[in-house]
């Protein structure tokens, strides 16, 4: 039998339990709007996906240099806005052709309800009801326009990685951003890194979450 001795020193292991920083792109800084320019299209020619440009101010010439598609949120709105102005027609004609309530038991064929005739007029037409139409068609496109941004956008986005580069507080102010993530498929640290340098920025500075 082993005998345990009180005075000895007890030996904790260090803990394995340490959080590395992951790498989630490089930033590249520049003070030059044709130097961020020439930039942007040198990492689009590379082939890059998951990128972006951080300007102070809007960039003309930027998208194309960047190689960005057209937007589909004006689609987006048509869609909004024609559901808008079906839901419109179908809601008057239901209220003032058809019933609000309609009678118990529900009878789609004698569905006579609330119908109002006045001097002759239809229960439904379609100039009496414009008003109401257009009014939804604006709503439902608006709608899809303030959602469909912010889908679009990802926002709110309320943490950034960025945020903790001390030289990206510039980004707001007189310096320029290119971002790569490191989730892009053509993403290698080594490479990326030469690419940028290759640009001539002021540094260029790892990610880190």
């Amino acid at each position: 039998m082993s005998s345990l001795n009180p005075s000895a020193e007890t030996v904790v292991a260090p803990s394995l339990d340490i959080e590395v920083p992951k790498v989630v792109g490089l930033a590249a800084e520049y003070d030059d709007v044709t130097r961020v320019t020439e930039a942007a299209a040198q990492v689009r020619d590379a082939g890059f996906k998951y990128w972006d440009v951080h300007s102070p101010f809007p960039i003309h010439g930027i998208d194309t240099a960047m190689g960005v598609k057209p937007t589909i949120l004006p689609w987006l709105v048509l869609t909004g806005g024609l559901t808008g102005c079906a839901f419109g027609i179908a809601m008057t004609w239901w209220i003032n052709a058809v019933s609000i309530l309609p009678p118990e038991p529900f009878n789609w064929v004698n569905l006579q309800g609330y119908q109002y005739l006045i001097s002759g007029k239809p229960l439904w037409s379609l100039p009496a009801s414009i008003p109401v139409i257009f009014e939804c068609t604006v709503l439902f496109a608006a709608l899809t326009t303030v959602f469909g941004m912010l889908l679009l956008n990802k926002l709110p986005m309320l943490y950034n990685p960025l945020f903790k580069l001390k030289n990206f507080r510039r980004a707001t102010s007189d310096r320029f951003f290119i971002v790569i993530d490191a989730g892009d498929p053509n993403y290698d640290e080594a490479k990326t890194l030469e690419l940028l340098r290759s640009t001539k920025p002021l540094t260029v500075e790892t990610v880190e979450d």
